[in-house]
C-alpha cells in the first residue's frame, strides 16, 4: 500500500529533516497515530513529492528523515470545472467527489438558479472549499491540490469560455438539452477541458444560449439526471477514459 500523503509547504532536499506540525502533524500524530519508523509520503500541493521515514513522533509534531524527492508529472489534458454552487449540505460533498475524479481547478459559480448565495460570504465559502479539496487531496493521495478560485459571476465565467476557445481548449455546458456526447467532442486533442455544471434547477435559458455565444457545447452527460453535485465527477471519469488522462 502507498504510505499517506501529507502536505507541507517546503520540503527539505534528501537527508533533511521536514517538520509536520499544526494541522497536518496533529491529525498525522493523534488521528491517525502515526509512529517512528512509519512511511510518509511528503507534497507541497505543487508537484513536489517525497519518500520519507518518521524519526521522531510527538502529541501533535512529526520529525521526518527525507529519502527522496521528485517532481510529479501533470495529468493532461488538465479539466477545470465551473461548478454552479450546490446547497449548503452538499457544497462540499461535489468539490470532495471532483478533487477524488481528478479536476485540476474547481471554479465556484453563483448561477442564476443557484440556491445557495455567497454574496456577502464568499471568502468564507472559498475557504471551505480549499479546505475540502485539500483533504480530499490527501485522501486520494495526489501530489496536486486542485486550485480553488475565488467566486465567478456569470461575465466571469463567460471570459473564462472565451479564453479557452481562443487556446484550442473545449468547453462543455453539461445539459439534459445538449445534443452532443462526450464521445463526439475532441477532448483527447484539447490544450485543456473546461467542464461547465449548472445548479439543482439547471440552467438558465439565458445563461445556457451565453454560455453557447462564448464557445460552450451543450453536451448531454448520459441517460439520466445527476445532482450538480454529482456531476462533475461522473464527467471527468468519462473524460479519463476519452482521454491521455487514465
Amino acid at each position: 500500500m502507498a504510505a499517506t500523503v501529507f502536505y507541507l509547504d517546503e520540503i527539505p532536499a534528501p537527508g533533511g529533516v521536514a517538520v509536520l506540525d499544526g494541522p497536518e502533524g496533529r491529525h498525522a500524530a493523534t488521528v491517525r497515530r502515526i509512529r517512528v519508523g512509519e512511511p510518509i509520503t511528503l507534497s507541497d500541493g505543487a508537484g513536489v513529492v517525497a519518500e520519507s521515514e518518521v524519526v521522531a513522533a510527538q502529541k501533535d509534531r512529526l520529525e521526518l528523515k527525507v529519502l527522496n524527492r521528485a517532481v510529479a508529472q501533470r495529468v493532461s489534458p488538465p479539466v477545470t470545472v465551473v461548478q454552479a454552487l450546490p446547497k449548503s449540505d452538499r457544497s462540499e460533498l461535489a468539490v470532495e467527489l471532483m478533487t477524488e475524479a481528478g479536476a485540476d481547478v474547481i471554479v465556484p459559480w453563483q448561477a442564476a438558479r443557484c440556491v445557495a448565495n455567497w454574496e456577502g460570504k464568499a471568502r468564507k465559502g472559498v475557504d471551505k472549499w480549499r479546505a475540502a479539496a485539500r483533504s480530499a487531496a490527501r485522501q486520494s493521495r495526489r501530489p496536486y491540490i486542485p486550485e480553488v478560485p475565488d467566486l465567478h459571476r456569470t461575465p466571469d465565467v463567460l471570459q473564462l469560455v472565451r479564453k479557452a476557445q481562443a487556446d484550442n481548449g473545449v468547453v462543455a455546458a453539461l445539459h439534459e438539452s445538449g445534443r452532443s456526447r462526450f464521445v463526439d467532442l475532441p477532448v483527447a486533442q484539447a490544450s485543456h477541458v473546461v467542464l461547465i455544471v449548472g445548479p439543482e434547477g439547471g440552467l438558465d435559458d439565458s445563461e445556457l444560449t451565453a454560455l453557447t455565444d462564448a464557445g460552450a457545447a451543450p453536451v448531454l452527460l448520459g441517460p439520466t439526471v445527476l445532482r450538480t453535485s454529482t456531476a462533475a465527477a461522473v464527467a471527468l471519469g468519462a473524460l479519463g477514459a476519452l482521454t491521455p488522462r487514465w
